[in-house]
């Protein structure tokens, strides 16, 4: 692969990954109901609208899930797929193809999202406990509603929480899974695009 081509893909990469990350996100925080005053949130909001709310006009909510957030991370996945398969030199995917690969790659994306969201809610925990950053305040919104069930099946430690344990190796064990089917579908890992 020349440099052209290599830097083309990493700018793509880096483009689709931030755009899906943005409409997980701004699905993942209506689904946990966030404080939508908190300044991240707003701009996270402002950043999506003008794509959001046009389709919202067409494809309602279902329950508490923002549809229209995950319709575009899906579409912004399934195009991130193509035009990488074009850069490889692959052509183009049949549409059932694309379907489950876009599939697994908002899975994977989704993953990774809590992984690191996690991690940074560990290390603001250590530097800013107790903080009203509100970075701080959306991690830990985002986080504890999968932290939760697995705080509740850990006797407490004397202050020291053991969940995030518990959390990293279910994420890991879904990662597996993942990676297996994925193949199983021949899809190569870096056409999953996400964090």
């Amino acid at each position: 692969m020349s440099a052209a081509a290599e830097i083309t893909t990493m700018l793509l990469n880096t483009v689709i990954s931030l755009a899906i990350v943005a409409f997980l996100l701004r699905m993942i925080l209506q689904l946990v109901r966030a404080d939508f005053y908190n300044p991240i949130c707003q701009f996270l909001v402002k950043a999506t609208n003008p794509l959001v709310i046009p389709l919202r006009k067409i494809i309602p909510s279902v329950g508490k899930i923002d549809t229209a957030s995950l319709l575009l991370a899906f579409i912004a996945q399934a195009v991130g797929i193509t035009l990488l398969l074009q850069l490889y030199g692959g052509g183009f995917p049949n549409p059932a193809q694309l379907l489950i690969w876009s599939v697994i790659g908002l899975c994977s994306a989704v993953l990774n999202l809590y992984f690191f969201a996690i991690i940074a809610n560990i290390i603001m925990s250590w530097v800013a406990q107790g903080g009203a950053h509100p970075a701080a305040q959306i991690l830990y919104q985002i986080t504890e509603p999968v932290m939760a069930p697995f705080r509740k099946l850990l006797p407490t430690m004397g202050g020291l929480d053991l969940s995030p344990i518990l959390v990293f190796l279910c994420i890991n064990v879904l990662e597996v899974i993942l990676r297996h089917v994925a193949a199983g579908v021949g899809l190569h890992p870096a056409l999953i695009m996400g964090l």
